[in-house]
């Protein structure tokens, strides 16, 4: 199983705001799919759930008209200032996924939504800072509470040749999500994987995600996917 990829020079030093989600093997792995698309002057981009604008600046770098949104204001202005900062031009809107850009349709999408999943969603919305900082990871008992809703709308935000690449952990299940983005009437397909190092939040939770079956007892290492979709 292939590792994941550096981040393209220039990305890896990103500044965020306390609670934003910093580029991370996920992202290098989705850094990785956008590359194999034909981006250009022509080419609309949205970037679903931006965090730090990584992902956007990347595709602004490629020449294309690039919107990003993102429900964190910490995000936004994250966002804002590393494209001021790369000399980019990126439209960062704050909003729920694609509701700020209602109407509108995009060649590609890209999408690193929160995917973690969360125990304390059985038990109760969290309060305070950690509940700040934990919407850039947590989603739900299942961590579908974002992907599923990704996979729902794609086809509203995609143009007739639209392609959607979205990330998320194994543990989400990718035959659930090939299967939502058929429902939608896309054609979907696990365009990239690669195995990473259990990070601190899912280190801090591994006795509940094998209890709930999210985990194999024998895993030591967390798969990451990349599906594309387009439309069949």
């Amino acid at each position: 199983m292939a590792v994941a990829p550096p981040l393209p020079p220039g990305l890896d030093g990103l500044w965020t705001l306390p609670g934003v989600y910093a580029p991370q093997a996920d992202t290098h792995l989705l850094a990785r799919a956008l590359g194999t698309e034909p981006i250009g002057p022509h080419t609309h981009v949205l970037d679903l759930c931006t965090g730090s604008g990584a992902l956007a600046l990347l595709a602004a770098r490629r020449g294309a008209r690039v919107c990003a949104t993102d429900l964190s204001w910490r995000a936004v202005v994250s966002a804002r200032i590393n494209a001021a900062r790369a000399g980019q031009r990126v439209r960062v809107l704050r909003g729920d996924l694609s509701g700020p850009v209602r109407g509108q349709r995009f060649d590609l999408v890209v999408s690193n939504p929160p995917y973690v999943p969360d125990p304390a969603a059985r038990t109760g919305p969290r309060r305070g800072r950690s509940h700040a900082a934990s919407l850039a990871w947590d989603a739900g008992p299942g961590g579908r509470h974002l992907v599923d809703r990704v996979c729902a709308h794609a086809g509203d935000v995609l143009s007739p040749r639209g392609v959607l690449l979205l990330v998320h952990s194994a543990m989400c299940r990718a035959e659930e999500t090939l299967r939502r983005l058929g429902e939608a009437g896309l054609r979907a397909e696990v365009a990239e994987r690669c195995e990473v190092p259990f990070g601190p939040v899912t280190r801090a939770r591994l006795a509940w995600l094998r209890a709930e079956g999210l985990l194999d007892a024998e895993a030591r290492t967390e798969e990451l996917v990349v599906i594309r979709a387009d439309r069949a």
